[in-house]
């Protein structure tokens, strides 16, 4: 099993990269969390790698964090999602928000993936609770797992973005109404 790959970045192509080790050129899918926080082509890497083996292909998966590769590990696990539905997760969810999302339950914010619909985001939740424990879940995130949804729902239509409304909800302290909850992070994101 390859684990972990330091060496040259030689090329980056969305979502695959080319890293140099020892002569050897290693084809690497990574996620977009990972891609975006890649060196500039030429410098070294250090990579966190799950290698797949199939019958018609050895394919290797990299990550900036150990906690990004279990959570693709863990993603595979569930039934019907392969490689690149968990690349895709991993995407657009970070490690600490697709535990918070799981805790809370929140289907939405995995609708939000492309290739992820209603039944998968379900069966996420269901097949992942309990199963992303080594993520640590700031307090905050899980803050009103009923009000959640609706005061990031209300903060969109107000015309905030999604890393906005999501940073705001973070900040909010448990067991809020929805009203009171939506109150707050308005006052949040007014601050200066």
């Amino acid at each position: 099993m390859i684990g972990r790959i330091t060496g040259t970045l030689l090329e980056k192509r969305p979502p695959q990269i080319l890293v140099e080790v020892a002569g050897v050129g290693y084809e690497i899918d990574v996620p977009m969390s990972t891609f975006f926080h890649l060196p500039a082509t030429g410098e070294k890497v250090s990579l966190h790698t799950h290698l797949a083996v199939r019958e018609d292909a050895h394919l290797l998966y990299g990550f900036a964090t150990d906690a990004e590769r279990r959570c693709f590990r863990e993603l595979l696990k569930v039934s019907g999602i392969g490689a690149k539905t968990a690349l895709a997760v991993l995407s657009g969810l970070n490690p600490d928000d697709l535990a918070a999302a799981v805790a809370t339950q929140e289907a939405g914010r995995l609708v939000k993936i492309p290739g992820i619909g209603k039944k998968t985001a379900e069966r996420l939740l269901l097949e992942l609770k309990g199963r992303l424990d080594f993520v640590a879940v700031p307090a905050a995130s899980v803050v009103a797992a009923g009000a959640g949804d609706d005061v990031r729902d209300a903060l969109l239509a107000l015309g905030y973005q999604s890393r906005e409304a999501d940073a705001v909800l973070k900040q909010l302290p448990a067991g809020l109404s929805v009203s009171d909850a939506l109150r707050q992070a308005l006052r949040l994101l007014v601050k200066p």
